[in-house]
C-alpha cells in the first residue's frame, strides 16, 4: 500500500466527482483520493463495529441457552455493557484532544478486536460480561472519534452528505452480524462466530495506518506550541488558515465546556438533552422490538428478524437521504421532522394488530429512529463545537447517548412486567419520542456549507 503522502497524490482530474465530493477548489486542504480512501475506511470501520455490537444482540438467546443465564443475568450484562460504553465514550473524547483523533481511532479498533477475539475464550458469566463490555465499549467509541476526524477532513459544502454515508455503515453492520450468525452459528458455534469478527477488523486496523491527524487538529496543536513558546510570529501565521479562539486554545477541554458560559456549554446541554431523550425512546423501537414482535404481536422470532433485516437493509438509503435533506434545509429541520414522524409512527405502530401493516409501519418507525435521524444528527454535533473541544464534547454526547439506553431500559424493565402494555409503550416509545420531538425545537438552525470554525467559536 502506498505512503500516506502516495494514497493522497492526485491521480487524474475527474471534474464531475470532484465537484461532487467539493474538492475542486479545495486541493491545499484535501484531494479526491484521499478523501476518498478516508471515507471508506471509515465507513467500513463503523460497519465492522455496528457488526460487533449487534452479533450480540442477535447471538444473546443462543448465549444465555449454553451458560445458563438467568432473565436477571441477561439485564445485568446489558446494564454494565452500557455502563462500560458510557466510561470509555467520555474517556476517548477527552484523549482525542489531548493526544490526538488518529491515536484514538486505532486504539479503539485495535482493543475492540483484541476483546472481540477473547470471547471465543467466554466459559461462563463474568467472563462474558468483562470481555463484551469493552469489546463493546471500545467498539462503541468508533462513532465518537469518526465523527470528529472525518467532519474535520471533508469539505464544508458537502460535510453533512458525506458524512451521512459513514453513518450508513451501521445498518451495513447489523446486516453483516444477523447473516453470520445465521449463517456460521449452527456450523462452528456461537464463540467462533465472534472469533470471524476480528479478521475483517485487523484489516481495517491495518488500512488505518495511512490515516492523516486533520489539518484542523494539528493547527490547534501547534498553536498550543507556539504560544508555549513565545512565538507570536508563527501564532499570526497559523491563524491565516482557521480561524481559532488563541485566548482559549490552552485551556483544559473539560473545563471549557462545563464551566464557561457562551455557544459550547449552551449547546452542548441542548444536544446532550435530545440525545439523552432520543436514545431513551430508541429503546422501544430498536433494541426490544424482536421481544415486542414476538410477545405481543404474534410474530414468530424469524418473522421479527427478517422485519429487522429488511428494515436495516433498505434503510442504508435513508442515511444520505437525511444527509442530502439536511444540505438543503438544514440539519436541525431534519431533526425536528424525524422526531415529529417517530412520535407519529410510533403511536400508530402500538394500535396495529395485522402482519402487514405493522411491517409497513415499523419499516418507515426503523428510517425515522435511525436513517434520516442518525443521517445528519451526527454532522450537526460536529458542527456545534470548535476544534479545541471537538472531541471532548462528542465523547460526552456519546456517553448522554449510552446515558439515553440505560434510562430508557432501565424504565421498560421496571414497568414490563407490573404495567400493562399500553403503559410501557406509551412511556418509553411514545413519550420519550414526544420529548425529544420538544426539545429538538431548541436546537439552533446551522446553516449548511460553513467551515466548522465559523459555526461554533
Amino acid at each position: 500500500m502506498a505512503s500516506g503522502h502516495a494514497a493522497s497524490r492526485r491521480i487524474g482530474a475527474h471534474p464531475r466527482l470532484d465537484a461532487f465530493l467539493g474538492v475542486e477548489k479545495k486541493e491545499e486542504r484535501e484531494n479526491r483520493s484521499y478523501l476518498i480512501y478516508l471515507l471508506v475506511i471509515a465507513t467500513v470501520g463503523w460497519a465492522l463495529a455496528s457488526y460487533d455490537f449487534n452479533l450480540l444482540v442477535v447471538a444473546i438467546p443462543t448465549i444465555a441457552k449454553d451458560l445458563s443465564l438467568s432473565p436477571g443475568e441477561v439485564g445485568l450484562m446489558g446494564f454494565v455493557i452500557y455502563g462500560a460504553m458510557m466510561v470509555i465514550s467520555l474517556s476517548v473524547g477527552w484523549a482525542m484532544d489531548t493526544w490526538g483523533r488518529r491515536e484514538m481511532w486505532m486504539l479503539a479498533l485495535v482493543c475492540a478486536a483484541v476483546f472481540t477475539g477473547l470471547t471465543f475464550f467466554v466459559q461462563n458469566f463474568w467472563e462474558l460480561v468483562a470481555v463484551r463490555a469493552l469489546a463493546s465499549g471500545f467498539a462503541n467509541s468508533e462513532l465518537a472519534i469518526s465523527i470528529t476526524l472525518v467532519n474535520e477532513e471533508v469539505p464544508a459544502e458537502r460535510r453533512g452528505f458525506l458524512y451521512s454515508v459513514v453513518q450508513g455503515g451501521w445498518p451495513l453492520g447489523v446486516l453483516l452480524a444477523s447473516g453470520v450468525f445465521l449463517g456460521f452459528n449452527g456450523l462452528i458455534g456461537w464463540h467462533a462466530v465472534f472469533l470471524l469478527g476480528v479478521v475483517p477488523l485487523l484489516a481495517v486496523i491495518v488500512g488505518r495506518f495511512w490515516v492523516r491527524p486533520s489539518e484542523r487538529y494539528q493547527q490547534v496543536k501547534e498553536l498550543k506550541e507556539a504560544k508555549a513558546a513565545g512565538d507570536d510570529e508563527r501564532v499570526d501565521e497559523l491563524l491565516e488558515k482557521y480561524d481559532v479562539d488563541v485566548d482559549e486554545v490552552e485551556g483544559v477541554t473539560l473545563k471549557q465546556i462545563f464551566t464557561e458560559g457562551g455557544w459550547v456549554r449552551a449547546q452542548l446541554l441542548r444536544t446532550s438533552v435530545v440525545w439523552l431523550l432520543y436514545s431513551a425512546a430508541f429503546v422501544a423501537t430498536n433494541t426490544y422490538i424482536v421481544y415486542w414482535l414476538t410477545n405481543y404481536r404474534h410474530f414468530g422470532k424469524m418473522e421479527a428478524l427478517w422485519l429487522l433485516l429488511v428494515s436495516a437493509g433498505a434503510g442504508y438509503f435513508f442515511y444520505p437521504l437525511g444527509g442530502w435533506l439536511g444540505e438543503r434545509i438544514g440539519r436541525q429541520r431534519v431533526l425536528i421532522a424525524s422526531a415529529a414522524a417517530a412520535v407519529a409512527l410510533n403511536t400508530l405502530f402500538y394500535f396495529l394488530h395485522t402482519k402487514w401493516a405493522l411491517w409497513v409501519v415499523y419499516f418507515f418507525v426503523y428510517q425515522a429512529t435511525n436513517g434520516t435521524w442518525s443521517g445528519v444528527g451526527y454532522a450537526y454535533w460536529a458542527e456545534s463545537f470548535p476544534t479545541r473541544v471537538r472531541g471532548t464534547a462528542i465523547g460526552w454526547l456519546g456517553a448522554m447517548f449510552t446515558g439515553g439506553l440505560i434510562l430508557g431500559s432501565g424504565i421498560w424493565t421496571l414497568l414490563i412486567g407490573s404495567a400493562s402494555t399500553a403503559v410501557v409503550w406509551f412511556v418509553v416509545a411514545v413519550g420519550y419520542a414526544a420529548a425529544q420531538f420538544v426539545a429538538s425545537l431548541f436546537l439552533p438552525h446551522i446553516r449548511p456549507g460553513q467551515e466548522l470554525e465559523k459555526v461554533a467559536t
